[in-house]
């Protein structure tokens, strides 16, 4: 073996590499007629779609560039060295995996990390070259972080590097590459068929020209009964019109195809499952293959399903709990008069909160509201319901609207129906000329919510605060972490809430 741990270029590790033996040794492979090769592109865009990653390369290190052979997902056919990654893996004993650059010291300021093409996940087979010369690297890259490879996109990538390394062996002896290139060939096909999924290949057009085999053994249909567009005929007939739509979609546009639909077993069921597809593109953007992949989900799709219905089975339990506890509240009040008026204070409580939580609960389709769940105007809608009059609505609600969750929505709910049950007793809302306009407004990270009441009777500041009161400040400051201001003006009370966006909603 030659002896290229010399004194040339510093690793890493800390051992240098002859560059000269190593510019020799890639002049030797005649690199240049190898660029943008059509068996090298095949196997970049199958590493990509091997370890669903956007960017494979087959990149050879310079002296100063690293030359990329062929690349699926980039546009530039070099970058300079000293931003390379692959100069590191090459000289790797094994495969380099980097599961974020960010945190990594040798990469951490690189431009390729925290510059426009935001590597996060890098993971790299050494090219080395027969006489042990490290020459570059087979490599996919990712824009998020990842915690590293399967044992099956290891082996994978391994054999596509060989794959590589026959092809740069082939430029330098044209008898041998035919023999090889049906190697390659076989290889390939071999990898696709010992995958778990069914992986499928299509030209530009949406033509399919190639499943492997756990498509046929899913579907039972005969070799090459489903290239073109014969995929189609056995979905689903309520899935097929869909399906076609999306992939056209895909297809007129590049983007990434993604859809659910039921697709039918050999035994005559239909099952779900996840077809996706990624475009393999040239170095003008051109797309030149559709590589994609069908996954039976069709367990965790019953299983979700059985989920949901055990939530809005929950949820409709907890709603009747509410309703027991404000018919509970009514029939205890009959008996002591005197506790009337309190206990029908504290039934429109509870009939608030259930309306809150019917809200934020878990919907079908069916019972699903027409605004959003997570919307505040439509919870405050909701709530402000009972007290609008016939004819005209007392309360109207505007500004910018936000996103709630079920953790808000419980607070939300009580502050704001002591401020309605108030303007209804003493306020705005207790004559039939008086409104109430609620607004919330964006202050940076902060939400600002203004209640005003205008035409009602003239406004006196209580000289102590009641329960009502005590209720409103403990919902907005104790459970959502922000502050409540009074403005007892003459003209009409005036309510200040100011909160986070972050204790509205966890997203």
């Amino acid at each position: 073996m030659t002896n290229i741990l010399s004194v040339d270029a510093p690793i890493g590790n800390g051992w240098r590499i002859d560059e000269g033996v190593r510019a020799a040794a890639i002049a030797e492979h005649r690199i240049e007629t190898l660029r943008d090769d059509l068996a090298l592109k095949k196997i970049t865009d199958f590493a990509a779609a091997l370890c669903d990653a956007p960017i494979a390369l087959v990149s050879i290190v310079e002296l100063s560039r690293q030359t990329f052979l062929s690349r699926t997902g980039l546009g530039p056919s070099e970058t300079p060295r000293e931003t390379s990654f692959c100069a590191h893996a090459m000289v790797e004993d094994d495969i380099m995996v980097v599961p974020d650059a960010r945190l990594d010291p040798r990469f951490a300021d690189n431009p390729l990390v925290t510059g426009e093409l935001g590597i996060r996940f890098y993971a790299g087979v050494p090219l080395v070259s027969e006489a042990g010369i490290p020459l570059g690297s087979l490599c996919v890259i990712a824009r998020e972080p990842r915690d590293g490879l399967t044992d099956f996109q290891r082996q994978g990538l391994k054999v596509l590097a060989d794959d590589v390394l026959n092809r740069l062996s082939d430029s330098r002896a044209s008898a041998i590459s035919r023999a090889t290139i049906a190697d390659s060939e076989s290889r390939f096909r071999t990898l696709a068929d010992s995958m778990p999924q069914m992986v499928w290949s299509t030209l530009p057009d949406g033509f399919h020209d190639y499943y492997n085999a756990r498509w046929y053994e899913f579907t039972g249909m005969p070799a090459g009964s489903t290239d073109g567009d014969g995929w189609n005929d056995i979905f689903h007939p309520e899935d097929q019109a869909r399906a076609w739509g999306v992939w056209r979609q895909s297809l007129e546009t590049g983007e990434p195809y993604q859809i659910e639909y039921r697709l039918r077993h050999r035994d005559g069921t239909y099952r779900w499952t996840l077809g996706r597809a990624l475009p393999m593109t040239d170095r003008a953007g051109k797309i030149t293959r559709w590589i994609g992949t069908c996954t039976d989900i069709h367990e965790q799709k019953l299983a979700s399903e059985e989920r949901e219905v055990v939530a809005q089975e929950l949820s409709h339990r907890i709603k009747n709990i509410f309703a027991v506890i404000a018919g509970l509240i009514t029939f205890a009040a009959r008996s002591r008069p005197e506790f009337r008026p309190i206990a029908e204070d504290l039934r429109h409580r509870v009939t608030a909160l259930g309306r809150a939580h019917d809200f934020v609960r878990p919907h079908s389709a069916k019972s699903r509201p027409d605004v959003a769940q997570t919307s505040l105007h439509g919870l405050l809608d909701a709530l402000f319901l009972p007290y609008q009059a016939v004819d005209a609505a007392r309360i109207s609600v505007g500004g910018a609207d936000v996103p709630i969750d079920d953790r808000s929505a419980t607070p939300l709910a009580l502050l704001f129906h002591e401020l309605a049950t108030n303007a209804t007793k003493y306020g705005a809302l207790s004559n039939d000329l008086g409104s109430v306009t609620v607004t919330s407004l964006i202050d940076g990270s902060d939400i600002v919510l203004v209640w005003q009441e205008d035409g009602g009777p003239k406004v006196r500041q209580p000289e102590t605060l009641g329960f009502g009161a005590q209720l409103i400040d403990l919902s907005a400051s104790r459970q959502l972490g922000g502050t409540v201001v009074h403005d007892w003006a003459e003209d009409g009370l005036r309510v200040v809430i100011e909160v986070s966006r972050a204790a509205l909603s966890r997203g």
